[in-house]
């Protein structure tokens, strides 16, 4: 039996997919909690658009291959008029085009086979969540592109700094995608260090992620391959399906998830261990996401003596994890996400570095 709020406003949802059968199943979700209520339906990216302005939802669940308009056509559209929170629903096979809505404002991914009654707590919280969120309106997309083409540039390099093999290790959860996409694109072609991230996210959805960011980043984005040797100028993201650690000798470590695991992959099993292999070597880099995935790993590497950032909460899509490191006690440096990456490049290369307008 469910129980009935009559203080808190429901939570205005439009389901935008040209297939019915979605449609219904995904109202058939929703329906199930008193606090979240479907106020329309749109057949096509075209439809969404006209019935966003009518209907003004709170949330809008949207799929990304439809006739007409598609779903990135119609997001950049939707975040440059009227801007809502978009949940964006894909197939493996459309994820590259997903991720470009990600770019375009919006603010999660959703796999068609995940679209489940027994997985409907799931998508609840997300759409839950996601509806707390405020966004902006940006013509055509313009925030993002600004902040991701921004390019660092390195001054006055002191002599020697490359001889420290720092390792630089990323947990991120909801929004991450976009942040890394920020952070990564920020950086210079010569950055001296590896990067490990671990980032949550659905099963096969990585390599799509990595060939994302690797088109936006300077550096070489790529998922993480069991007993490769990470190299300086070279991200390493963490398959969904398992999660991944570094080895003593510098080699990625794939471990086969458990039953009972509430995130995937691990941030604190990946940051734990470069706490482990690199002392005070290891820098730690906590994004925005929801729960406390990375937490015990940033306070191992402070414990280690190395150094760790979290971003800001007016950055930050969802302030759960940064939050929850900072009252920890185990975060030397909160900073707004468009700063992170300045402050890893002062890190690792010890010099200034000047913005390029």
């Amino acid at each position: 039996m469910k129980i009935k709020t009559q203080h808190d406003p429901q939570i205005k949802v439009l389901v935008a997919d040209n297939n019915s059968l979605v449609r219904k199943l995904l109202i058939d979700i929703l329906s199930t909690d008193d606090k979240i209520k479907v106020i329309g339906e749109a057949i096509n990216g075209q439809d969404a658009l006209k019935k966003v302005q009518k209907l003004q939802p709170d949330v809008v669940i949207m799929d990304i291959e439809m006739p007409e308009m598609n779903g990135l056509e119609a997001t950049e559209r939707i975040m440059a008029s009227k801007a809502v929170p978009i949940l964006i629903v894909t197939t493996r096979g459309n994820v590259r085009m997903a991720y470009a809505a990600i770019s375009k404002g919006a603010l999660d991914l959703l796999e068609k086979s995940d679209i489940r009654l027994e997985n409907a707590g799931e998508l609840i919280q997300r759409v839950k969540l996601l509806s707390k969120v405020k966004v902006i309106t940006h013509p055509a997309g313009k925030y993002t592109e600004r902040k991701m083409t921004g390019r660092l540039m390195i001054e006055d390099r002191k002599s020697g700094s490359d001889s420290r093999k720092q390792v630089i290790a990323i947990a991120a959860s909801t929004g991450g995608p976009k942040a890394l996409a920020v952070l990564l694109s920020e950086l210079p072609e010569d950055f001296p260090c590896p990067i490990v991230i671990a980032q949550h996210m659905g099963d096969g959805f990585i390599p799509g992620l990595a060939g994302w960011l690797n088109s936006i980043s300077k550096l070489t984005v790529k998922e993480g391959i069991d007993r490769e040797i990470i190299t300086s100028g070279t991200v390493y993201l963490s398959p969904s399906e398992r999660h991944m650690k570094i080895s003593q000798s510098g080699r990625i470590i794939l471990i086969e998830r458990q039953p009972g695991d509430i995130y995937h992959p691990s941030c604190d099993l990946l940051l734990a261990s470069v706490a482990s292999t690199y002392g005070t070597d290891s820098i730690g880099v906590i994004l925005t996401g929801m729960g406390d995935d990375g937490v015990l790993g940033m306070k191992k590497i402070k414990g280690v003596g190395g150094i760790t950032l979290a971003q800001d909460e007016k950055s930050s899509l969802i302030f759960g994890m940064p939050k929850m490191a900072i009252e920890s006690g185990c975060v030397d440096k909160v900073l707004p996400l468009h700063e992170i990456a300045t402050e890893l490049v002062r890190l690792t290369l010890g010099v200034g570095v000047e913005r390029k307008a």
